[in-house]
């Protein structure tokens, strides 16, 4: 009947942060090597330095002719200045050379002249109307990256455009780091697996299949580990062999203070330190809790979808991040917008507001979504941010400018 009692004591969201990931006891990912084509999205594990210069010589931005630029000086549409052509592989006074983007710019040039700033004659000469300075139109050697310089630093999450660096210095393979194993267990009498038939008041767990996808969707992967049932020793049988295989353990479910709430105690009978923070200070989310086996991380979250989802998003996302071996926790897109009504938050809890953002004439409104409860899933469905209410605030006033946390993509009206 203790548990019945509720939450004597909250403690705030980012006290309980810090001092969970504090006590994680995990090191640097380990190291594999990857390659190229298969590195996006992956954590580089080792600075990747460039071997040479960037570009390896002197080289031609445009299409056009390569010239001295001091045998332009005064020339005009009215008064062009007129230069040779030649196919050597070098130019000398009043002599240009044809030479398309990325040529080598031939020795003795300085600069480029644009196509279309010129005129061929049939005497093989050219008539140019526009003057240059040296370097116009050049890419000179080592502009991009020079040789033994950092390209792109350990701890970076490789997108599209650090593939191409790397592709252009010449690397087929990267080194990254290991993707995390997260072993995710739901918990309940009242669930029943998507596929299988429920039964008498059985609903399907949509959490567990959810959480997946959510660590999947930040370079993790993942790993099953069924439904338990309200029984504190099965609970934990699944979180012992989960910690056997995984980095970390998410669970969903039981974690209130109902007289079924078991897995805080199941987490507890497991080992020390077990359960740092149950009741967190949180606006859905509140009967989170964090705990540490092993030096491996135990997120404990509620079974309800959406208070699991914020729950997730204060906690899962970074712990993932430093599993990951990221140099540091990815926020998300944001934006700022008027508020499109009145939201309430209770004093002394970080509320985060689901709110739907659209764009209209450059101008970003936020309505919130209705709250149903966080029991209501289809609230993240049609919502696309987060907007966070801090602890010292009861609420935001109607046609306030907030920051919203963008989860989805923004809508045009």
């Amino acid at each position: 009947m203790v548990k019945l009692k509720g939450f004597q004591k909250l403690t705030l969201t980012d006290q309980a942060l810090t001092t969970w990931l504090g006590a994680i006891q995990a090191g640097k990912p380990m190291v594999e090597t990857v390659a190229l084509q298969d590195a996006l999205h992956r954590v580089l594990a080792v600075d990747l330095v460039a071997g040479e210069d960037l570009p390896r010589f002197d080289k031609s931005a445009v299409d056009g002719y390569s010239v001295k630029a001091a045998d332009l000086s005064g020339a005009t549409q009215f008064k062009p200045a007129i230069l040779q052509l030649t196919d050597n592989q070098e130019i000398t006074e009043k002599q240009a050379k044809q030479i398309w983007t990325g040529n080598p710019i031939p020795k003795g040039a300085d600069a480029v002249v644009m196509l279309e700033n010129t005129k061929k004659r049939e005497s093989g000469e050219i008539e140019v109307w526009s003057q240059l300075a040296p370097g116009d139109n050049v890419s000179k050697k080592g502009e991009d990256i020079k040789k033994d310089e950092v390209a792109t630093k350990a701890g970076t999450r490789i997108n599209p455009y650090h593939i191409a660096l790397a592709a252009a210095l010449g690397n087929n393979i990267l080194k990254v780091y290991r993707k995390p194993n997260i072993a995710i267990l739901a918990t309940g009498n009242e669930l029943a697996e998507v596929g299988t038939k429920p039964l008498g008041n059985q609903i399907f767990d949509s959490n567990k299949i959810m959480l997946q996808a959510i660590c999947q969707e930040l370079g993790a992967e993942t790993i099953d580990m069924g439904i338990a049932k309200d029984d504190t020793d099965e609970i934990a049988e699944k979180i012992k062999t989960a910690l056997k295989a995984a980095d970390a353990v998410i669970t969903t479910g039981g974690t209130s203070v109902g007289g079924y709430d078991l897995v805080p105690d199941a987490v507890n009978q497991l080992g020390k330190p077990g359960v740092m923070v149950h009741g967190v200070a949180l606006r859905p989310a509140m009967p989170t809790a964090v705990a540490v086996l092993e030096g491996k991380p135990v997120l404990i979250l509620s079974g309800n979808p959406v208070a699991a989802v914020i729950g997730f998003e204060v906690f899962g996302r970074p712990m993932i991040c430093k599993l990951l071996g990221l140099s540091k926790t990815e926020p998300r897109p944001a934006v700022k917008a008027v508020l499109a009504r009145k939201v309430a938050s209770a004093l002394g809890r970080k509320t985060y507001i689901r709110v739907k953002v659209t764009s209209k004439n450059g101008e970003f409104t936020a309505l919130p979504v209705s709250a149903k409860g966080s029991g209501a899933i289809t609230t993240m469905t049609t919502s696309n941010g987060f907007v966070i209410v801090p602890e010292n605030r009861e609420g935001i006033s109607e046609g306030e400018t907030v920051i919203v946390h963008m989860f989805a993509d923004l809508e045009e009206e």
